[in-house]
């Protein structure tokens, strides 16, 4: 394995599906009963952008914080690839973040949450560890998902801007200010709307998103949307509308995560930011043909393989 450039920072879980099939109701309340059969595991959050880039080919570092439980030893399992060099907070007090979704005809029936806040000095003594990494890194991943891992995210930018990294964020933080300066920011239409409010067209939307850029000091905004694909906000740039792959879909969880993985991955080898959103919307949209977490191969994107440059 070469030494990793790209280094992975946020909210680890654990994404469990308990699938089944439902025959009756419950005669104790009128609930499915589920007759379950297996038990998945997969890596969830910031783990899954880390797998993904490990099935592309790419070798990353994962920094994050894991409890000192079961789930956060599964988790440990499921991650032991080669191309993935982890870096854990262990926190005896931190549950590890659990999703656990009942399933029956890879329909859900039910999703447990198992999650704590991160504990302030877990989070500080995770962003102490991310600063040492930062140096042997050219491109940081930032994935948010509101569990607490990235409080301080914009003390992290800070210190990535001042050692060279290219930062690309997935936020879930409502302030996108706490995303201030980073390279690429990439929110979905929910995330866009709560942090700039609504508008009529899209005249009014690049507005915004100019306004936004330029008090942010963004580089560059990957707004993902849904069935209608992508659009990529370049400042000082035109705008990239790029249609969503045509495809039934079965699940957009961990849709997000690989788009950032493959935006990371093509963007290491050397392609265009264009081209790398294009490959990137080829990737979600393969990943929401797949039931459950998922990653993908560069065989199932049609890419040749070859070492990342």
């Amino acid at each position: 394995m070469s030494a990793p450039e790209v280094l992975v920072v946020g909210d680890c879980m654990l994404d469990v599906y308990l699938e089944g099939e439902v025959h009756r109701i419950s005669p104790e309340a009128p609930v499915p009963v589920l007759r379950m059969q297996r038990r998945s595991p997969r890596a969830g959050g910031a783990s899954n952008v880390a797998l993904n880039l490990a099935s592309l080919g790419c070798p990353c570092t994962l920094a994050s914080l894991v409890g000192a439980d079961a789930a956060g030893q599964c988790l440990e399992q499921l991650l032991a690839h080669p191309q993935i060099e982890r870096h854990w907070v262990r926190c005896p007090l931190l549950p590890t973040t659990q999703k656990i979704r009942m399933v029956s005809q890879r329909q859900q029936l039910l999703r447990i949450d198992i999650e704590e806040r991160a504990p302030a000095p877990a989070v500080e003594a995770l962003m102490s560890l991310v600063r040492d990494l930062l140096p042997t890194h050219r491109t940081l991943l930032l994935s948010d998902y509101g569990k607490g891992a990235l409080s301080d995210s914009a003390a992290l930018l800070a210190d990535a801007r001042r050692a060279g990294c290219r930062t690309l964020v997935d936020p879930k933080n409502p302030d996108l200010g706490a995303y201030r300066g980073a390279w690429l920011l990439k929110p979905n239409l929910a995330e866009l709307r709560a942090a700039v409010g609504d508008w009529v067209d899209e005249a009014q939307l690049c507005r915004k998103l100019q306004t936004l850029q330029a008090a942010l000091d963004l580089e560059h905004l990957l707004v993902t949307r849904g069935p209608q694909g992508m659009s990529l906000y370049s400042r000082g740039g035109p705008c990239l509308h790029v249609p969503a792959q045509a495809r039934e879909v079965y699940d957009v969880s961990g849709a997000g995560d690989t788009v950032l993985a493959a935006l990371a991955f093509f963007l290491s080898r050397g392609d265009s930011l264009e081209d790398a959103v294009r490959a990137a919307n080829r990737a979600a949209g393969i990943v929401v043909g797949k039931f459950g977490t998922a990653t993908l191969t560069l065989a199932e994107l049609g890419v040749m393989e070859g070492a990342v440059k």
